[in-house]
């Protein structure tokens, strides 16, 4: 932190956050200018703090930061948007939570990502006040790994560079991008791919979220994409992460 500023104002999206000492939390932030920052929110655990309310995970704030010894500390707190659908839904939580988690596990410290964060809140925004989540999930997750550099070759075979034929394909995470049948058939860890859903996830990749939205989806593709891009993002991350199931117990239950 040498490098910081000694004090900064921004607006952040809290990602999570955790207990520290017997008054405290430790927050992980999001901001458009800075990337993911903690800062310490002190006494904000008391029934008195003025803070609590305005620093919710899952909401959107302005801060007053101050840069302490080791860690930010969070002096001034305001709420931009609460989100309070999310926290009212048990399924628009999951998703919400499971777009944090992304974001949280693909980002470091540092860096300004104004395109991240707005896709972030944009995001966050769409689960609060729309229903199809498959279509939110499955456009975030196209989107912030084009932001983030592992956009998915999706028209051409990575194997052997040729054009991508009307027909199932593989699809590679290793490699990242589909595999002709041929080259697919070769690489033990290549994954079928329908032509239906590798269609759907081009259009998601080329389109705006207007346009994307207009696409009808079969339930059984839909699922499919997930299963997909779930592989996809567990292979990049090299571990599993912790939303997708509870969302399925969500479900389930």
């Amino acid at each position: 932190m040498t490098t910081a500023p000694r004090s900064l104002q921004t607006e952040a999206v809290i990602l999570r956050h955790f207990d520290l000492g017997e008054a405290d939390r430790i927050l992980a932030l999001f901001t458009p200018n800075y990337g993911k920052l903690r800062a310490v929110a002190k006494g904000v655990r008391k029934l008195l703090s003025r803070k609590a309310g305005h620093l919710e995970p899952l909401s959107c704030s302005k801060l007053l930061l101050s840069r302490g010894q080791d860690l930010y500390i969070i002096t001034q707190a305001e709420m931009i948007e609460g989100y309070q659908p999310l926290r009212e839904d048990l399924i628009r939580f999951g998703n919400a939570s499971y777009a944090v988690e992304l974001l949280d596990r693909f980002t470091f410290e540092g860096g300004e990502n104004r395109s991240l964060y707005r896709l972030l809140k944009d995001t966050l925004w769409r689960l609060t006040v729309m229903d199809d989540f498959n279509l939110i999930i499955r456009y975030y997750e196209i989107r912030l790994l084009d932001l983030l550099g592992f956009r998915p070759q999706l028209f051409r075979c990575v194997g052997c560079k040729s054009e991508i034929r009307a027909e199932d394909q593989y699809f590679s995470a290793e490699q990242g991008g589909v595999l002709c049948p041929k080259c697919g058939r070769d690489d033990r860890n290549g994954r079928p791919i329908s032509m239906s859903a590798l269609k759907f996830l081009r259009h998601y990749q080329r389109s705006s979220f207007e346009d994307a939205s207009r696409a009808s989806i079969p339930s059984v593709v839909q699922t499919e994409m997930e299963n997909l891009m779930h592989y996809y993002l567990t292979h990049l991350l090299e571990r599993s992460l912790n939303t997708p199931s509870f969302l399925r117990r969500v479900r389930e239950g």
